[in-house]
């Protein structure tokens, strides 16, 4: 009697694998107790050690890229983070989601923190330090700006802002020897003005710089700015990754394509990185590679900040990937006619959607996003529109939706407005408000997975209001 063929073992390795695909199944591991096919939730705040020695090597970061394994297999140099040591660091469920995003996003490492705002603060604390200076473009959230504009100041971290990024001067004007990055967003809201990131990467790449790119709004289904030259991705995970308004959480994700090395040697000094933390330990590089600087966001910020992802927000995280470019895919669809449609309206004075052909940005939004069957950009689903009447006319429009909610966010199933001016720019001096273009009609709407038809009524029944 012939024994039947042993059945082919499951795929742990994604590589390769389409987008689709990784999205449902990348950071997957085995569950050798039980069998579960969903990763669980691992609410454990510490971890069991093998041995003393387990215990010495986890300390001091050698289990992840020494010669040899406990069982004295050879084992290459790796930036994996899979031997935790308390759930600060990292945690099993997280995990999942940090490999998730990675291959999502084509990057070598993530990890994963607790907001948007955390993942933001941790990338830049790993790469600049009081007396330091950081250049940013000038359209990105409100949130951010106040971010840099007060806790980075009381930190002794310095920002300029350039506000034409096609402009060699400008650039050339704001950098100066102890700048440590350059900050950008793939879609910055509430005006959905996209970046030039090839551009930006070109200016960062001539001066020995990292470019951090927040990529929340363009989610890797939408757009890798890894593929356009950034070397460091964010998000606020709280948004389109987890998708449905129920958890908090952000990511870093290392591209691992900056040259640290050749950084150093032009004088842009990153000592979390280049440089040895204690005697006897080699340096982030030497012992990391490409995943370096991951592992010093992960080990001297995070760890020591703590900013921790809560195991629950993770599997939530997780399991919102499996579905983001379905999701991406509604949501793109009703924003653009949506937009197309508002525009047409006599109650609107502007529509600040980048994928109409109406807008200036529209030939960049094509190219880096695509384009719907009407040749009209995909560039996400959260854009600016602007109805007549000023703060008056926005309160009318705001009070007169039924289906909208009104509420901070973006990125949830549920379509979402508020009015940028006396919420998330409220504290910003007029001038300001007025070059970034958030005037008092403003309103920020937040495109969800409603019908579009349902959408498009309740939007008619408050410019009715006007």
């Amino acid at each position: 009697m012939s024994s039947s063929p042993r059945p082919e073992p499951p795929v742990y390795d994604w590589d390769g694998f389409g987008f689709e695909t990784r999205q449902v199944h990348a950071g997957e591991y085995p569950d050798r107790n039980h069998g579960l096919r969903v990763p669980p939730i691992a609410l454990s705040a510490g971890y069991l050690f093998d041995d003393f020695d387990d215990q010495v090597s986890r300390f001091d970061g050698s289990i992840h890229w020494r010669a040899e394994d406990h069982a004295g297999r050879a084992t290459a140099p790796s930036p994996s983070e899979h031997a935790p040591i308390y759930s600060r660091q990292g945690n099993p469920t997280n995990w999942v989601a940090e490999e998730r995003l990675a291959s999502l996003e084509g990057g070598v490492v993530s990890v994963a923190v607790s907001s948007g705002q955390a993942a933001i603060t941790s990338a830049l604390l790993a790469l600049a330090q009081h007396g330091d200076h950081i250049v940013s473009t000038a359209s990105i959230y409100g949130g951010t700006r106040i971010l840099f504009g007060r806790s980075f100041a009381r930190f002794g971290i310095g920002f300029d802002y350039v506000w034409d990024a096609d402009d060699d001067a400008e650039w050339e004007r704001a950098i100066r020897p102890e700048t440590k990055a350059i900050f950008t967003e793939t879609v910055p809201n509430p005006c959905n003005d996209v970046t030039d990131l090839r551009r930006i990467a070109e200016v960062a790449a001539r001066h020995h710089l990292p470019l951090v790119v927040d990529n929340t709004v363009g989610t890797p289904a939408l757009i890798r700015p890894f593929e356009h030259g950034a070397n460091v991705v964010v998000h606020s995970t709280t948004k389109f990754l987890t998708g449905h308004g129920a958890a908090v959480g952000g990511a870093i994700v290392d591209g691992g394509n900056f040259d640290w090395a050749a950084a150093e040697r032009a004088g842009r000094s990153f000592p979390l990185i280049t440089q040895s933390s204690r005697a006897g330990v080699a340096p982030m590089l030497e012992r990391f590679g490409r995943g370096a600087y991951a592992r010093a966001v992960r080990e001297s910020v995070v760890n020591d900040i703590g900013p921790t992802l809560s195991p629950l927000h993770g599997f939530l995280l997780h399991q919102g990937m499996e579905t983001l470019s379905l999701r991406m895919e509604r949501h793109v669809e009703s924003a653009i006619r949506i937009a197309a449609w508002l525009e047409q309206q006599p109650e609107v004075e502007s529509v600040d959607y980048a994928g109409l052909p109406s807008n200036p940005l529209h030939a960049r939004a094509v190219r880096d996003y695509g384009a719907d069957a009407e040749g009209r950009g995909r560039t996400g689903s959260v854009f600016g529109v602007t109805v007549r009447g000023g703060i008056e006319g926005a309160r009318a429009f705001v009070n007169g939706l039924r289906v909208f909610s009104r509420m901070t966010g973006i990125g949830d199933t549920r379509s979402m407005v508020i009015h940028p001016l006396s919420s998330t720019h409220s504290t910003f001096a007029p001038e300001l408000n007025e070059r970034l273009g958030i005037t008092p009609g403003l309103l920020r709407l937040s495109v969800g997975l409603e019908s579009a038809e349902d959408l498009i009524r309740d939007l008619r029944h408050a410019l009715d209001r006007l």
